[in-house]
C-alpha cells in the first residue's frame, strides 16, 4: 500500500507501495460510488461522512462504519485488481504527469536534455503502430545471442547481461554491518508465478495457473520457430520449478540475521564447483570486488537459533543461490536456451508486440489477479518512463504540483511525531535505561526527506533511440551500470530511492531516514486546507508508520547508522518479541475468504503491522501535542479525536478482486485493508473513548489484550 520498508542492504525490495502507473485518469466516471474519490478536500473538511455506513456499530466493524456506503455503490474498475484512496492518488499523479509529457515545453526541449529524452522515450512508447510492424524484428538480435550458446560458458556469459533473465542477481549495496561502504550482494531473481507455494504446493485453484502458463509458453516457443513445444514447455515447468525450491520462504527471508552472508572471492569461488564467476563477474564488470553478501545461503543450526528460527520448518529454506547455481551446470543447456528465449519474449512483450501483449497479460492479469482488461497504453507509457527517468519527469512534477508550504507543514507534522516517539520511549516501563538510551540516539539520527531531492538525476549516459525495445533494454542497463558505479565509492546518503511523482513512502535502515515523495502528500492525505486531525489521522499515520519501520521486528535489529548490529538489552528484546508474537497472533485469526480458512499470516505481515500500529499511536500523540494543551473543537457533531480515526479509516478505503485478494495474502506482507483499519483501532484505548466501544461489540478486547509497542 503506501510503504516500503528497506531495512538494511539486504532487504532492499520495495514493499508494497504504489507507482506513478496504477491507473487511468478517467477512472473516476466509471461508476457512482467513485464519484466521492475527487481531488482535494473531502466533504467539508476532510472526511467524506456522506458515504459513511452509520447503520454500522464503529465497535463492530469500524472499516465498514466509516466506508460503508462507498463499499456498496464502488465497481472495481476493469483494468484493476483492487481500488481505494492510494489509486486515486495514483491516477491523480497520472493525469498531471500526462499533461507534462504531452506539453508543448517537452517537444520544445533540446533532444538530449533530459525533458527531449523523456518527451521522446514516451512518444515511442505511445507509437503501437510502429511497434506492431517492426514485430520480432526488434527482437531478433538479442533472440540471436541467445541461439549462439554453445556451452556452459556461453550461459554463464549470457546470464550476467542485464537484457536476459538470470536465477540470481547482483546488486552494489551498503553493507549492513558497514554501513558506510558499498558491497555487492547476490540474490535470486522473481518467478513468473508471484510466490514459490505457486510451483511447490498448488491448491485446488492453482492446476488451471500451472495449465494456463503451459499455453502462454508454448504459444511463445511457437512463435519463434522452437519444434516439440509440448516437451520443452514442460521442461521449463520443471526448470522453473527447481529454482522456485531453491527459493525461501518470504517470512524467513526477511530475517537479516540469517540472510546477512559475507564471503570472500575464493569462498564465492568454491560456492558451486564448476560454476565460472570470472566470466559472469566479468560481465558484470564486478570482477575486482573482494568480498560479497550472498543473500540465501543455507544457513547452521546454530544460525538459525540465534536468530530464533530453531522450530522454523525445514520446507520453508530452500537450497538458495547453490542450488539455483547448480542448474546452470546441470540443466541442459538447450533447455535454458528455450526459456532464456521465452522470458525475454514476455518480459518485453508491449515493446514487441500488441498480440504478445495481450496474450501475456491475459495470463498474468486475468489468469493470476482477475484483471479484466489491460492498462491504456498511455498509462503504461507513464509508468515506462518514470521507471526510466523518474526524475527527470518529477523536477516537472514538483515545479507545477507540490508547493513550499505543503513541504513546512509536513516537516513540522514529522517533528510532532519524532518528538511523540521520543516521549514514548522514554516513558515505556519494559523497556532497561540501557536498551532505552540505545533506542533515542537512533531516533535522533533519523532522517526525513519531504518531497523531492535537492538535486535531480541528469540522465547524461542513457540513449533514447527511435527504438521502444531498444529503449527499455537501455534502460534497463543505465540503472545497472548506475548501480554499479557506486562499487569502491562512498555511500550516497542524498539518493532517493522514489521519484516525486510516486505515491508512496518508506523507510531505508540503511540510512536510518523516513522519506515521503511530493505526490503521496496530496489530498485524501494531506491538504492544507484540511482540519489538524484529519491530516494526522491520514498523512501522519502514514510518517508513524514509517518511522515505527526502525523499530519493527526487523528494524530493531539496525542501530542509528544503519549498522547491522544487537543494541538490545536480552531481557528488552525478549519483551519486544513477546509483543510481537501477540500482535501476530492477533492477525492469523483475521480469515477473510473460505468460510474462515484462508488467513491473514501475522509473521509474514509483522513489520507492517507494528508499522501501522505504531504509525496510527505515534500520531494520535502528535496530534496531542499540536493542540498545545487546547481542546479540539467539535465540527459536524464529531470531536477531534473522531475526526482524528474517521480520517485513518477513510484512507483506506479500498476494495480488492477475490484472485487480488487470494493472492495478496499469499505474497504480500501488508494485510488487507479492512484489517489495517479494525486490527490496529481495536488496539488503542483512545479509540474505545472516542466511540464509546463496549464489551459485546466485535472489536472490543479487554483491556489487558491490547497490544502497544510504539
Amino acid at each position: 500500500m503506501f510503504t516500503a520498508v528497506l531495512v538494511g542492504a539486504a532487504a532492499c525490495a520495495l514493499v508494497g507501495s504504489f507507482t506513478l502507473g496504477e491507473g487511468p485518469a478517467g477512472a473516476q466516471s466509471r461508476s457512482a460510488g467513485h464519484a466521492s474519490l475527487q481531488q482535494g478536500l473531502s466533504g467539508k473538511w476532510g472526511v467524506e461522512t456522506r458515504l459513511m455506513d452509520k447503520s454500522v456499530k464503529p465497535g463492530d466493524d469500524f472499516f465498514r462504519y466509516v466506508n460503508g456506503l462507498w463499499l456498496d455503490s464502488f465497481e472495481i474498475p476493469p483494468d484493476r485488481t483492487s481500488y481505494g484512496n492510494f489509486h486515486l492518488l495514483g491516477d491523480q499523479s497520472n493525469a498531471n504527469v500526462r499533461h507534462i509529457l504531452e506539453s508543448n515545453e517537452l517537444t520544445r526541449s533540446d533532444w538530449d536534455s533530459p525533458a527531449g529524452k523523456v518527451g521522446r522515450l514516451y512518444a515511442v512508447y505511445l507509437n503501437q503502430p510502429e511497434i506492431n510492424e517492426k514485430g520480432l524484428d526488434t527482437a531478433r538480435s538479442y533472440l540471436d545471442q541467445i541461439t549462439s550458446i554453445a556451452d556452459q560458458s556461453g550461459l554463464i556469459s549470457a546470464l550476467s547481461n542485464p537484457d536476459f533473465f538470470s536465477p540470481i542477481e547482483v546488486f552494489v549495496t551498503p553493507d549492513d554491518r558497514l554501513p558506510e561502504r558499498y558491497i555487492p550482494q547476490i540474490y535470486l531473481s522473481e518467478l513468473i508465478l508471484p510466490d514459490r507455494e505457486y510451483y511447490l504446493k498448488p491448491d485446488a485453484a492453482d492446476p488451471a495457473v500451472q495449465t494456463e502458463y503451459r499455453k502462454l509458453v508454448i504459444s511463445v516457443l511457437n512463435e519463434l520457430g522452437f519444434v516439440d513445444t509440448d516437451t520443452l514447455a514442460d521442461k521449463i515447468w520443471d526448470l522453473e520449478t527447481a529454482l522456485a525450491k531453491a527459493s525461501w520462504d518470504q517470512a524467513a527471508s526477511q530475517n537479516p540475521e540469517i540472510t546477512y552472508n559475507k564471503i570472500s572471492r575464493d569462498d564465492l569461488d568454491n560456492l558451486v564447483a564448476g560454476f565460472e564467476w570470472h566470466t559472469y563477474l566479468k560481465g558484470t564488470g564486478l570482477e575486482d570486488a573482494e568480498n560479497f553478501l550472498v543473500y540465501e545461503l543455507t544457513p547452521s543450526a546454530e544460525e538459525l537459533s540465534r536468530a530464533g528460527l530453531d522450530n522454523l520448518p525445514k520446507d520453508k529454506l530452500g537450497g538458495g543461490v547453490k542450488d539455483a547455481l547448480a542448474l546452470v551446470l546441470l540443466e541442459d543447456i538447450e533447455t535454458w536456451k528455450a526459456y532464456l528465449s521465452a522470458r525475454f519474449m514476455m518480459d518485453n512483450a508491449s515493446v514487441i508486440h500488441s498480440r504478445l501483449d495481450q496474450s501475456v497479460f491475459r495470463f498474468q492479469g486475468t489468469v493470476l489477479r482477475g484483471v479484466e482488461s489491460l492498462r491504456p497504453r498511455w498509462e503504461r507509457g507513464i509508468r515506462v518512463t518514470q521507471t526510466s527517468m523518474g526524475e527527470a519527469l518529477g523536477a516537472a512534477y514538483v515545479a507545477r504540483h507540490f508547493s513550499d508550504k505543503s513541504k513546512t507543514d509536513v516537516e513540522e507534522m514529522a517533528g510532532n511525531i519524532v518528538r511523540a516517539m521520543e516521549l514514548r520511549l522514554n516513558s515505556l516501563e519494559w523497556m532497561s535505561d540501557d536498551t532505552r538510551g540505545h533506542a533515542l540516539k537512533k531516533l535522533s539520527q533519523l532522517g526525513t526527506k519531504i518531497g523531492y531531492p535537492d538535486e535531480f538525476e541528469s540522465y547524461d549516459d542513457l540513449s533514447i533511440s527511435e527504438s521502444a525495445l531498444e529503449n527499455s533494454l537501455e534502460a534497463g542497463r543505465y540503472r545497472f551500470r548506475k548501480n554499479l558505479r557506486r562499487f569502491g565509492k562512498p555511500v550516497d546518503r542524498t539518493t532517493w530511492l522514489m521519484p516525486p511523482q510516486r505515491v508512496g513512502a518508506y523507510y531505508y535502515g540503511a540510512n536510518n531516514e523516513i522519506v515521503f515523495p511530493a505526490a503521496i502528500l496530496q489530498p485524501p492525505f494531506f491538504d492544507p486546507r484540511a482540519d489538524a486531525a484529519v491530516n494526522y489521522g491520514a498523512i501522519g499515520a502514514v510518517i508513524g508508520h514509517e518511522l515505527s519501520h526502525g523499530f519493527d521486528d526487523l528494524g530493531a535489529k539496525f542501530d542509528g547508522s544503519g549498522r547491522l548490529t544487537d543494541w538490545w538489552a536480552p531481557d528488552d528484546y525478549a519483551r519486544f518479541k513477546q509483543l510481537g508474537e501477540a500482535l501476530a497472533a492477533q492477525y492469523d485469526q483475521y480469515c477473510p475468504l473460505d468460510n474462515g480458512e484462508t488467513c491473514v499470516d501475522g509473521t509474514l505481515g509483522l513489520g507492517e503491522n507494528i508499522g501501522d500500529l505504531g504509525g496510527l499511536s505515534l500520531s494520535y500523540r502528535a496530534y496531542k501535542l499540536s493542540l498545545d494543551g487546547k481542546e479540539a473543537p467539535i465540527i459536524d457533531g464529531f470531536t477531534g479525536d473522531q475526526r482524528f480515526f474517521l480520517a485513518y479509516a477513510q484512507m483506506w478505503r479500498f476494495k480488492y478482486r477475490e484472485e487480488a485478494l487470494r493472492n495478496s495474502l499469499r505474497t504480500d506482507p501488508h494485510s488487507p485493508a479492512q484489517y489495517r483499519v479494525n486490527g490496529v483501532v481495536r488496539n488503542l484505548d483512545a479509540w474505545y473513548e472516542a466511540f464509546g466501544v463496549l464489551p459485546g461489540d466485535n472489536l472490543y478486547l479487554p483491556p489487558d489484550q491490547r497490544i502497544k509497542i510504539w
